[in-house]
């Protein structure tokens, strides 16, 4: 069964990670993902926008897919964070599995415990259903 990080393994992970796809990431700035992303910025990270139909959001070039990101850009990406409906996860699993993307981030309300279980089995290391902006604040800051 699938169970998130502990506190521990949270701020390890937080710490070591320098930069993140943010999948379904919004130009707009009202929108939960782009605050976060915003912020997460903010702190130091950088953010590889992924949302088809953006040419760039936040100073960065946007891709449509985490497929379509270049092999130079994706080699440095430290986690996949999702801002994306739970009935797309199966997909972006299947991406980061064929991609060696080694974390997967799904925000809160995008859970899919099947598809973080099978990201699991292929050693991609999962957390579901957390705010990455504010684990940052109450574990980092």
């Amino acid at each position: 069964m699938f169970r998130n990080p502990d506190a521990d393994h949270l701020r390890a992970l937080l710490r070591e990670v320098r930069t993140i796809a943010v999948v379904g990431l919004s130009p707009k700035p009202d929108r939960p993902s782009h605050g976060v992303s915003r912020s997460m910025q903010s702190f130091g990270y950088r953010i590889v926008p992924v949302n088809p139909g953006q040419a760039a959001i936040l100073g960065e070039t946007c891709y449509a897919t985490l497929r379509d990101i270049p092999e130079a850009v994706r080699a440095g990406i430290d986690l996949v964070d999702v801002f994306r409906q739970s009935d797309a996860v199966p997909a972006i699993v299947d991406d980061c599995i064929a991609l060696g993307l080694k974390r997967l981030w799904l925000q809160d309300g995008v859970v899919d415990v099947e598809a973080a279980q099978r990201a699991v089995e292929a050693g991609i290391e999962v957390v579901m259903d957390r705010c990455v902006y504010r684990d940052y604040v109450n574990l980092i800051r």
